[in-house]
């Protein structure tokens, strides 16, 4: 545990930002040529074993390599703990106007292109690993957290021992054990920016298993039957974006946030 007040690593921590399943993170004071404020993530004591420290270090690594505006700068490391860029915003569901959202999509959607043009796939797409700083006119939007990225030259030959996945968000081909591919990471984007654009995801259910078929057999929904100034050409682009199959969807995320974009904004001027 690590409290407020406390130097960890060479960093003093200022308080803590939040804590997920297998680690904290806290904002701390870096000295050196780190910047000034940094994003501390630091494993807890139960998940120091050999899987959690190597999907820490694994973390960092991708991200080091994916150098890009909108994915997030990792600056150091040790065996379980990583500094990395502080950005102050919240998560993309604090952005107030559709067009800012629209343009953290287009961000994230270039950030995820990178990242399939080097060979990883992030796996894990969804409204919290999307950041955005408080002066998002002038910085944006980041892609945070590769801990569950794979990339495609090492995991060809190895199927997932398990699914991890965030069941809101994750293609059909990620809940049948299967390699994930760019369009895995095309599907998520595209239930994170309907949640953004609309408060939902495309398939809900009261328990896990339920989901889980819904994203295997159930059909696209009909976004316009229940908001009435999106139009059905959305549900079109939605369709093809969250298709079965994934060879069916568009040929990258960019693509498919500029489709989805004019969409909603020629559905934004006939209001």
């Amino acid at each position: 545990m690590v409290h407020a007040g406390q130097s960890f690593a060479g960093y003093l921590v200022e308080n803590t930002l939040g804590r997920g399943g297998q680690a904290a993170v806290y904002l701390a004071r870096g000295t050196g040529q780190t910047p000034a404020l940094v994003a501390l993530k630091v494993l807890d004591e139960r998940h120091r074993d050999h899987v959690g420290i190597a999907r820490l270090a694994r973390e960092y690594r991708l991200a080091d390599q994916l150098r890009h505006r909108h994915i997030v700068a990792v600056y150091d490391h040790g065996e379980h703990w990583m500094t990395m860029q502080y950005v102050d915003g919240g998560n993309a569901t604090a952005l107030p106007a559709l067009e800012a959202k629209l343009t953290a999509l287009g961000q994230i959607a270039a950030a995820l292109d990178h990242a399939h043009h080097s060979g990883i796939v992030h796996s894990d797409v969804k409204p919290a690993n999307i950041l955005v700083h408080q002066n998002f006119s002038q910085h944006g939007a980041v892609l945070i957290d590769f801990g569950v990225a794979h990339v495609l030259a090492e995991d060809v030959w190895h199927r997932p021992a398990q699914v991890v996945a965030s069941l809101p968000y994750a293609a059909p081909e990620l809940l049948q054990g299967r390699l994930p591919q760019a369009a895995t990471d095309e599907y998520a984007l595209a239930c994170t920016a309907l949640e953004l654009l609309t408060g939902t995801t495309p398939f809900t259910a009261d328990d896990p298993m339920a989901l889980v078929d819904a994203h295997l057999h159930l059909p696209p929904p009909k976004v316009s039957r229940q908001i009435p100034w999106l139009t059905r050409s959305f549900d079109m682009i939605l369709a093809r974006a969250i298709a079965k199959d994934p060879d069916r969807r568009y040929p990258s995320c960019t693509e498919l946030v500029h489709q989805l974009a004019e969409s909603v904004r020629r559905s934004a001027q006939n209001t």
